[in-house]
Parts: C-alpha cells; structure tokens; sequence
C-alpha cells in the first residue's frame, strides 16, 4: 500500500461517482431516500426560479468596491473568526455572553449543516451569476440553507437580547451604538452572501429564520439549562448533553455528493462537547466564581490592566494553537491501527466519502484536516490576506458535484423547451416531467407563473445542440448522447474536488475540537492562576 493514499481509486472517484450518462434527477433519485428524495423535488423549483432574479441584482448593482467589501466581510460570519473570537469572551469575563454565544453558534453551524446533507440542494446557477468568495471551499457545500446567514442573525439577535436586558450596565449612547453595528452586522452578511453569488432569497431567508429561532431558544431557556448543568455539581446533566450530540452525529445524513458540511458540523459539536464538560468541571472545580453565575471567569480590567489582559489573551491563543498542533497529528497517527481492529470485529460505522482504515496504510502528516481553526502554517497566509484583502476569486461554472448535476438538469430543461417547441415530445414529457425555461424564468411548468422582470437571461453553462424535426431520428438521438456523456465527462473532470477524506478524522474532529473548548473554559483560565495572570483565586 503506498503512503497517505487509499488502496484503489478515491471514493468519490469510484462506486460513488455515478456513470457520465446519468442525468440529474436520476443521480439524485438512486442516491437519496425517497422521502429526502420528495422533499428536494418540493424545493428545488423555487431554487431554480430564483436564478434570473439574482442575476439581474448582481448585474444591476455590482462594483469592484462592492467585490471587495462584501468578500472581505464574508470572513466576518465564518466559523473560523467565531473560534478565534469566542475564547477571549470567556477569558475577559463575560462567560453568559460567551456561553451563549457557543450555543447560539455550534448549533446553528451543526444544524444547518445537518439540513444542507440532508436536502442537497445547489447554490443558485453559475452562469448566470458570478461567484465572488475569498474562501476555496464554500462553494464545495450545498446551498441551503446559508450558514453565514444562521451566523450573523444569530449572534445579532443574541447582542440585542443581551444589550437590552435588564442586567444591562451599558451607557444608553453605547448600547444604542451596539445595537447598529448589530443591525448593519447581520444585513451586511445576508446581502453579501446574495450580491456574491453563493446564495439565493430562500437559502438566506431559512438561515435567517433557523438562527433567530436559536437565539430565541437560547434566551429563553439557556439560564435554565445552564443553572441544570453547573449549579447541582452533578456530572449527569453533561454527561446526558454529550450524549445527546453523539445520536446527533450518527444520524446526521448522508449526503448525495461529497459535500464536506458533515465536517464543520462535527467540528462544532465537539466544541459543544468540550464546553459543557469544561465548565461542570470549572464550576466544582474551586478556581471559578459564582457570580453572577456559575463558572464565571475570575477577570476585573481596573485591578488586572491592559499589558496583563493582552499577555493572557495571547498566552490563551498560543495554549490552543500548540493543543491543535500536537494531538491532529498524534490522533492520525494512533487512531488508523485501532480503526482497523475494530472494523474487523464489524463493529465500524463507515461514512460515504470516508475511506475507511483497512483501505490506506498511513495518513499524510501535513494533511489539512479542516477549515474551521487554521494551524501554525496558516498563520502567514492569513496575514497576508489581511495586508492584501483584494485577493478574491470570481468564479463562473460548476464548482462542485451538485453544481454540475444543476447545470446539466439546466440543460436538459432548455432542451425539452426547444423539442416542445418543434412539436417533438421526449419519453420524459410523457411521462410528466416536462418543464418550460424562457429567457426569464426557470422552473417547472404551471399554469399561474407568476411575470418577471426582464431579467438578462440566464447564460447556459453547456449549449445544447440544435434540435429540429428530426430529432426523433434513432441516429440523431445516438448522437446526441455521445455528445452528452463526452460534455458531462468534461465538466466533471474539471470540478473542485474535495480531498480525500479518512474515518478516523471523525473521531480526531471531535477530540481536537472538545479540547480546544475545554481549554478556553477551564484549562486556559487555570493556567492564567498558575503563571500569574489571573486574579490569584485558590483552590
């Protein structure tokens, strides 16, 4: 076997891949459940009818300014900038605010994440539209729903809740302030994600609606659940909350393609995993206070002062990089020979698009494993993405597997308009799946279609061939097929493809991820008592 490669082709390259001659709808009808497979088809015409709309916005409105904000900003709503962020709520002292945040946040990730495997559905068709991104792996997820939008919506809902509460200490000027930059934080992120090609009305909206549904949640009965779990001492609660995560991520659906949403949603409930346990544990620990509530963060700016605050913020930050640069590399070294054992016992619980431990000898020691917390060797590309933030990308055509199958459903819409128009009617017509595509509107065919505007019509990623009368001819269809497998092989040799992905990274996830939580709610905050940056509380 050779070194950091899979015996045999990838997965996604081999069994998983479907045959170039297999249309959209039949890819997505042999790959999903039927009832997941029904609940695709309800949606996705109100996907694909949202295209021209989009197009005209981004046509009508777009700038290289505009590029440039929006892409930049993007960053703002991603998991990354959460992970770094949220530590240093927790290590300032504002452990409700942070708790809460984590909440809000690693659900909205997980659940969105667990709808997008579980629905399929592509981002909105390019061409027409442009995608600007800074980021070369978004386009790899599904589209709905947008899970910058949970982000951003979520945490700004959550803000408002916490400045206008009744424990609230801000100055009226500061708190009305706070709330903008809440209210313009959110709208940006939304529009952004639309003006940028990576989501359409309804992705946007369900993100929107799932994230305030969240922070509504959280209010209203994260206190309790927070007094449950910390204030009996009793480890049951957290023990039930872990799991609790760990049915929900055996169930999480298999996705059509190889979509890697699946992978942040493991890593944020490891996060969620790692939290609870910290802070039970920082709670009963003797090192906590209890005001104003449980396994609160000793911190107090007047009596610590600038220098301290920043050297605990950095000590923190560098404790977490070192954690995640050990134990990634220990968990792929150690994990593969275990994985094996088990998996002959029958006892492995394989994942679709996860080469599983007897297909490879070794895993490559710099392989990146994630997105969502960068390691050592990323820090000089992201500062140099902060000293130049104009290096984006704009991209047009398929990116990824369910991009294609839009593109090539697309094109067999176009042509079954043209045949109708000719008066030729292909066996699909007949039996029910006929659609009618103008220059502005995509959808399926119903009586009450509502006007558009005269959008620019869409650009069609692969024209298709002339039709005519004689269409029907046995070697025109001939021909038309080869012409169709040779253009769908094209285009799927030239997608993005995710990188191989190993099943013991599932169980690294989720332990890298449960540390990095664990450190920034009870082991960091030791370690600032133990070096003489915190507020000298004893055991």
């Amino acid at each position: 076997m050779v070194e950091g490669s899979p015996v045999g082709p990838p997965v996604a390259e081999a069994k998983d891949r479907p045959d170039a001659g297999l249309r959209s709808h039949d890819h997505y009808r042999h790959k999903l459940p039927p009832w997941r497979h029904s609940l695709r088809e309800a949606l996705i015409p109100l996907i694909r009818r949202e295209t021209p709309w989009l197009a005209w916005c981004q046509s009508t409105v777009r700038s290289p300014a505009l590029d440039t904000y929006f892409a930049v900003t993007a960053n703002l709503g991603t998991h990354t900038f959460f992970m770094i962020i949220l530590p240093v709520l927790f290590w300032c002292g504002y452990t409700t605010l942070g708790r809460g945040m984590v909440h809000v946040l690693a659900s909205g990730v997980f659940l969105s994440g667990y709808l997008k495997d579980l629905l399929c559905l592509p981002r909105p068709l390019s061409p027409p539209l442009k995608r600007i991104t800074m980021s070369g792996t978004a386009a790899l997820e599904y589209g709905f729903p947008s899970t910058h939008s949970t982000n951003a919506v979520s945490v700004a809902v959550y803000a408002l809740y916490t400045i206008r509460s009744e424990d609230s200490t801000l100055d009226p000027k500061l708190s009305l302030f706070l709330e903008g930059l809440a209210y313009c934080y959110a709208t940006s992120i939304i529009m952004g994600r639309i003006y940028c090609g990576m989501h359409g009305f309804l992705d946007v909206i369900a993100g929107s609606l799932l994230g305030a549904g969240l922070s509504v949640l959280q209010c209203s009965y994260g206190p309790r659940l927070d007094e449950y779990l910390y204030s009996s001492g009793s480890a049951l609660g957290a023990i039930l909350f872990v799991s609790s995560l760990c049915v929900l991520i055996r169930i999480h659906p298999e996705p059509a393609d190889d979509c890697p949403c699946f992978d942040d949603s493991l890593a944020f409930a490891g996060v969620m995993m790692g939290c609870e346990i910290g802070n039970w544990h920082y709670a009963v620990s003797g090192w906590a206070w209890d005001d104003p509530v449980a396994a609160t963060v000793p911190f107090d700016l007047a009596s610590m002062g600038y220098l301290k605050v920043l050297l605990r913020i950095a000590c923190g930050v560098l404790t977490i990089f070192m954690w995640r640069e050990i134990m990634k590399p220990a968990m792929l070294r150690s994990l593969p020979p275990m994985f094996r054992i088990i998996e002959r016992l029958g006892l492995s619980l394989p994942r679709r698009y996860f080469v599983q431990a007897s297909e490879y000898e070794d895993i490559p020691a710099r392989l990146k494993v994630d997105n969502v917390f960068p390691s050592m060797s990323d820090l000089p590309s992201l500062v140099d993405s902060v000293r130049h933030p104009r290096k984006r990308a704009v991209s047009i055509g398929p990116q990824s597997a369910a991009d294609a199958y839009e593109a090539l459903a697309y094109r067999d819409r176009r042509r079954r308009d043209s045949n109708t128009e000719n008066g030729f009617t292909s066996s699909n017509e007949k039996n029910g799946r006929a659609f009618v595509v103008d220059a502005n509107c995509i959808g399926e065919n119903d009586a009450g279609r509502p006007s558009v505007p005269r959008a620019p019509p869409p650009e069609l990623p692969y024209a298709p061939p002339s039709v005519n009368g004689t269409l029907s001819s046995p070697r025109r269809g001939l021909d038309e097929k080869k012409n169709d497998e040779r253009e769908e092989r094209e285009m799927f040799s030239q997608l993005q493809r995710p990188r191989v992905r190993y099943d013991v990274e599932v169980v690294t996830k989720l332990i890298v991820y449960a540390g990095i939580a664990l450190l920034a709610v009870e082991g960091n905050p030791i370690l600032f008592e133990l070096i003489g940056l915190g507020m000298g509380a004893t055991i």
